[in-house]
Formats: C-alpha cells, sequence, structure tokens
C-alpha cells in the first residue's frame, strides 16, 4: 500500500472537490485527509488532500498522467503530488549561532521530522565539530563580499550533488544571492526575530530593552529577493516584563527561534504549505 499526498490551486470553481475524490475512487485510493480553502478576494481554491493506493497495480506516474489529462487541464490546476514515505532532502546553512542548528539536529536524531539532513554548509567553521558529533558532512564555503560569485556557485554545486530539495538558514548570517534563490523558490526558509522593522541592526534585543517592550517574537518565512518579506510560514511571541534583562530577551528570544524554525521545517516537509501571491496557506 502506497500513500501520496496532493497539493492543489486554481479558481475556484464548481465541482472541484467532487472531481478529485471521484478521481481517487477511480484509481481505488482511499482518502484519509482532505482539506480545502478559498482566498475569496482572489477567487484561488486550495485543497490539501492524502490518500492510500491500496491497489498495488496502480503506477504512480500513470497516476499523475491520468490525473493531468482527465482533472487539472479542465480545471486548469497547478497541482503536485508526492509519495508520502519519499523523505525530502534538506540543507542546512549555519554561521556561528549554534541554538538553531543543535535544536534541529536533536529533533532530527531524535525521528520528528520526517525528512533527511545530507550536509550541512557553512561560511565558518566553528560549529564543525557538532556536524562531526551528529555524523554529517559539513562543507566550509567561504562567503563575502569579495566572493558571491564563487561561493554562489559552491553553493549550487553542492546542492545539486547532493540531490537537495529545500534549505534551511539556521541563522546564516549572510544575504542569499538571487540565483540560489531562484533555483529554490519558496524552498529556502528563514528564521529571524519578529523586532523589524522597529528595531534593525546587529543588537535588536539591546534596542527592544531600552525601548521597553512587552513582547518579543521569531517569523520563519521562505526567502525572496526582498530582504526578510517573504511568505510567512510560521510564528511565534512571549512577554516580557520590565524586570526581565537583556540576558532574559536574549534567551526568550533564541526560545522562540528553535520553536518557530522546528515547526516551518516540520510544516514544509510535511507539504503542508502552498504559497500564493507571497502569502501562505497552511493545512493543519
Amino acid at each position: 500500500m502506497r500513500n501520496i499526498t496532493i497539493l492543489i490551486h486554481c479558481e475556484d470553481q464548481k465541482g472541484i472537490i467532487a472531481a478529485v475524490t471521484n478521481f481517487i475512487l477511480k484509481v481505488e485510493g482511499n482518502i484519509t485527509y482532505i482539506d480545502q480553502h478559498v482566498d475569496v478576494d482572489q477567487n484561488v481554491f486550495f485543497m490539501r488532500l492524502e490518500c492510500e493506493l491500496k491497489n498495488e497495480n496502480w503506477n504512480v506516474e500513470a497516476i499523475k498522467i491520468d490525473f493531468q489529462q482527465s482533472i487539472a487541464n479542465d480545471f486548469r490546476m497547478s497541482w503536485e503530488l508526492y509519495n508520502k514515505e519519499q523523505k525530502s532532502k534538506m540543507a542546512l546553512f549555519v554561521s556561528k549561532y549554534e541554538h538553531c542548528l543543535f535544536d534541529i539536529l536533536g529533533r532530527y536524531s531524535a525521528g520528528e521530522l520526517p525528512l533527511e539532513i545530507p550536509l550541512i554548509i557553512s561560511n565558518h567553521e566553528d560549529l564543525k565539530p557538532i556536524a562531526k558529533r551528529f555524523g554529517i558532512p559539513f562543507h566550509y564555503v567561504p562567503f563575502t563580499k569579495d566572493n558571491k560569485e564563487e561561493g554562489e556557485k559552491n553553493h549550487i554545486e553542492l546542492l545539486l550533488k547532493y540531490q537537495v530539495d529545500f534549505i534551511v538558514l539556521a541563522r546564516y548570517m549572510q544575504i542569499i544571492t538571487p540565483n540560489l534563490i531562484a533555483l529554490y523558490k519558496n524552498k529556502i526558509i528563514n528564521i529571524h526575530h519578529s523586532f523589524l522593522p522597529a528595531f534593525p541592526g546587529a543588537k535588536p534585543y539591546h534596542s527592544a530593552f531600552k525601548r521597553g517592550v512587552k513582547i518579543i517574537g521569531a517569523t520563519s518565512h521562505y526567502v525572496t529577493e526582498g530582504l526578510d518579506e517573504g511568505p510567512i510560514i510560521e510564528q511565534d511571541t512571549t512577554r516580557v516584563l520590565h524586570s526581565h534583562s537583556i540576558d532574559d530577551f536574549i534567551m526568550k528570544g533564541k526560545d522562540l527561534e528553535r520553536i518557530v524554525l522546528s515547526r516551518a521545517i516540520k510544516l514544509h516537509a510535511e507539504r503542508k504549505t502552498m504559497v500564493y501571491s507571497n502569502k501562505t496557506v497552511i493545512f493543519s
């Protein structure tokens, strides 16, 4: 028995759900999850469906061709079909901060993330011992304003070599190049504090502390050429008090970054995110 996930979006119109569910019945599938959303303002329909294919004689590639010809063409759908058992390959980009890296690798080792991590890429060598501890190949790729083209070339070569499906910037402190963003459109996930744009710069927690903020937060989003303006996947906040120190702010911020980034990774790996008009639809 095989399990597949189908993601669909198209112009909202009558009969979409009936057509899709009848198709699943035709290929002897059993629907185990189905959810849909309509963006009323833009008249766009979104659907996520999981099903079991109980007949081993059905070929998944043949099902894809049939779905395109008998359903997708008629409704002018954009759609993707995934084998649920096939795990995505995720590359981690890191610099010197270790809190997100430790959290991701800990969850990965515990089997909490349905993915594979074939490599870690960094513009510093500080975190190489952590990669070694978890048995994951570590690649040092120098990346500065003076060697961006060479760095980008090395990045892409490594990503293609390891057949990477998506990238996570686990506090990678360099701006991703446009060519890499285009190659992995809506497949690069970033994490940062939620003080932007009010408190930019190298010490946002210090600035927020001086301003006396009462809430701090973290945001995980897909990377676009607009710095920190990509479609948001996950966010969270926590309250802070006048009695908290700057160190308390930073500690709480790091905790939020760990949690929010891991949630975003899991949502993406489970194919529960869909991007449209610089926003995301997140299925449960």
